[in-house]
């Protein structure tokens, strides 16, 4: 595809256009404007010497029109910025009936892009950017920005062009969403193929599960896959889902209709309804679902159960769409030492923060105080049997509780160097 980005001055395209050439250079190959270009290399004065930038930009629009028609039959997206009827329309609106003359001329033959997008705003927004840019050799006023806009806007009415238009007074972060959505580009990785797609990361609560995923996240890409197994990470965590819950049923005590699932302990909550176990299990796969795992990712499947069956419930109820591509890392640690830790972890003062939880007494020993994990789970590593998938699996004692990368990685890198190897020989 062959698109055009024009708009007034100083609203971003360039901009915007280095960016894309930065994050899709295999896709896209993306031309400044034509006539800044023959103006800046020729020395030439955009608004004084309009004969002998017409010349210039006639002399070269061949080789312009060349690298064009190179690019597509490459298979590349071509992004221009700007293109000779922008030029026209400035032409109409500074009284520049030679170039005109010329345009109408050769128009026909000109190779047009095949889709516009044009950045949208204010003129006065125009206008306060060009201040800040400070460069008057393309400082426009504002006179002419509104005698050349109704030229153009009749030029595209004339050919019926693929037009998009991309609001520009906004954060630069919206614009480039647009302009990317506009321009059809979609990013590829650099993926590393030899990485975990899914981690499932059990242990009762304050196990250590967060401290290793700050540990992981801390480790550059290249280290963190090499000797780690695991891609870009993003973690799905059922935390806050069970959180959700709470706080709904805070809302429906308020609404006098009663609490659904939970009761308050303390500063804290209790689960009433074991049936929140599996749906939160579901809801996760759901998300995931929407959000599948990408080439060179890694997510971590984050929770924590407690019971009889607990894990076994848990497990089961994941879907092969995600088994054959899981992992189970579980972190080991009494229920003294988980609660240990969870009341070392707590702070009072950030009570509002979900990261800062504190499961309560009553609420560790009737869920967590024990469960099922040694007994489905005999060995240190192996494999467990999900729905006639063998997931692989790790069992990492995690006492005493790491306190430095050294000590992380000297428990927790063979660790997942084993899983690695289960996850290739299943």
């Amino acid at each position: 595809m062959h698109i055009s980005v024009e708009g007034l001055p100083a609203l971003g395209k360039s901009e915007i256009l280095s960016v894309l050439r930065l994050y899709y250079p295999d896709q896209v190959v993306v031309l400044p404007e034509l006539v800044k270009e023959a103006a800046e290399q020729e020395g030439i004065d955009l608004f004084r010497e309009r004969a002998r930038l017409s010349e210039a930009i006639w002399a070269r629009l061949p080789e312009r029109e060349r690298a064009i028609r190179d690019a597509l039959s490459a298979g590349r997206t071509v992004i221009e910025e700007s293109h000779l009827a922008v030029h026209a329309a400035y032409a109409a609106a500074l009284g520049d009936t030679s170039f005109l003359v010329q345009f109408r001329e050769r128009e026909p033959n000109i190779v047009w892009p095949n889709r516009f997008v044009r950045f949208v705003a204010p003129i006065a927004v125009s206008r306060a950017r060009q201040r800040g840019r400070a460069d008057p050799r393309y400082a426009v006023s504002e006179e002419i920005l509104r005698r050349m806009l109704p030229w153009l806007d009749a030029w595209h009415a004339r050919q019926g062009s693929d037009l998009w238009l991309v609001e520009a007074d906004r954060p630069p972060a919206e614009v480039l969403e647009d302009v990317t959505s506009a321009t059809g580009l979609a990013y590829r990785e650099q993926a590393n193929e030899e990485v975990l797609p899914y981690l499932f990361l059990l242990g009762r609560p304050a196990a250590g599960k967060s401290e290793l995923i700050q540990f992981l996240r801390h480790l550059s890409p290249d280290e963190r896959a090499a000797a780690y197994h695991l891609g870009r990470l993003r973690v799905a965590d059922d935390f806050p889902l069970l959180w959700e819950l709470f706080v709904a049923d805070d809302l429906w005590e308020k609404a006098g209709r009663g609490r659904l699932h939970s009761r308050r302990a303390g500063e804290n909550y209790a689960v009433t309804d074991e049936g929140v176990w599996p749906f939160l299990i579901l809801k996760l796969q759901e998300q995931l679902a929407y959000h599948p795992v990408a080439p060179g990712e890694t997510v971590i499947v984050e929770f924590a159960r407690g019971g009889p069956t607990a894990y076994r419930d848990a497990l089961h109820l994941w879907s092969p769409t995600f088994l054959p591509k899981a992992a189970i890392l579980y972190l080991d640690v009494t229920f003294a030492e988980s609660w240990r830790r969870n009341i070392a972890r707590y702070d009072r003062d950030r009570r509002a923060g979900i990261l800062t939880h504190s499961v309560p007494r009553e609420e560790m020993e009737r869920t967590y105080a024990r469960d099922d994990w040694a007994t489905l789970a005999p060995h240190g590593q192996g494999y467990l049997p999900l729905g006639g998938i063998r997931v692989p699996y790790e069992t990492v004692p995690n006492t005493p509780e790491p306190t430095s990368a050294d000590a992380f990685a000297h428990r927790f890198q063979p660790a997942l160097a084993t899983l690695w190897e289960l996850h290739r020989n299943r």
